[in-house]
């Protein structure tokens, strides 16, 4: 019984500590509000850069600041025109290229987002990095950052909530074992999945009002996927939708993003613009 209340009580503090992300109208955990989370989010970017090699004015940080801010404009756009004006104002943003050859991207909560150089020959031009930066963009704009904490920390207040409540060893340890799994690939993991699809659809629609052709978005994908040589664990067991999944997600929603950016006055687009 008092294991019963104990998650009780986690369900009560999950439905109160809430926001509403503006893209879906879904409510979304929201256990440490921005208010905290931003300037941590932002101090900690500053050690990474003082931390690591910023790319300076070469031609490639300079493309990777202009798709930056023509994503950002779209961002502006969007929202105003959605009915959220003044739900960017607490946001800081900015897009750096570090001279690293890992094959990857970040966007840390609040808008402060890294490119790694590494991920520029699997991008291979300009219309592939909005997609990249678009979905980036989209983790900051949904809060899956605040979410993700949100997430953990109700993870770790159950577990506690289970061994408190639990008086025999042996049960405990048990419970211990299957929360543990359970927790993580019943819930985390399908939540971090859930996330990637949305920050997809969401950069989708980002890039195509900035004046990108969505549809390179699934071509990035192939490259990616052939980049990995194919190697990947279940998607049940990761933290991302697998490359055949998120592919054909991406091409299907591909003519709903040049939908909505018709309705910006955005019917052509942007050469690929290859680097």
């Amino acid at each position: 019984m008092k294991l019963k209340y104990a998650f009780g009580l986690l369900m009560a503090i999950a439905v109160i500590a809430c926001s509403t992300n503006p893209f879906t109208g879904k409510s979304t955990l929201a256990l440490v509000p921005n208010s905290q989370l931003f300037p941590s989010s932002f101090a900690q970017y500053n050690q990474f850069l003082n931390e690591n090699k910023v790319v300076k004015g070469t031609t490639e940080a300079q493309m990777i600041t202009r798709v930056g801010e023509r994503i950002k404009t779209a961002t502006e756009r969007w929202m105003n025109a959605n009915g959220h004006q003044g739900y960017l104002s607490d946001y800081k943003w900015e897009f750096n290229l570090v001279a690293d050859e890992t094959v990857n991207a970040w966007c840390m909560p609040g808008g402060k987002i890294v490119f790694y150089a590494g991920i520029l020959p699997v991008a291979e031009n300009e219309t592939a990095i909005a997609a990249i930066m678009g979905h980036e963009v989209a983790h900051a704009l949904a809060n899956h950052g605040q979410q993700r904490m949100s997430a953990g920390l109700l993870q770790q207040l159950g577990a506690v909530a289970g061994n408190v409540a639990i008086q025999d060893e042996k049960s405990r340890e048990l419970f211990n074992q299957a929360y543990g799994v359970g927790s993580t690939v019943g819930v985390m993991l399908p939540f971090s999945r859930a996330h990637e699809t949305e920050a997809d659809k969401i950069g989708l629609y980002l890039m195509a009002i900035a004046g990108y052709n969505p549809d390179e978005a699934a071509q990035l994908w192939e490259r990616m996927k052939a980049k990995s040589g194919g190697q990947a664990p279940p998607e049940f067991l990761s933290t991302h939708p697998s490359n055949d999944t998120r592919i054909a997600e991406l091409k299907k929603l591909a003519p709903t993003a040049k939908a909505e950016a018709a309705k910006f006055g955005v019917t052509s687009y942007r050469p690929l613009g290859k680097y």
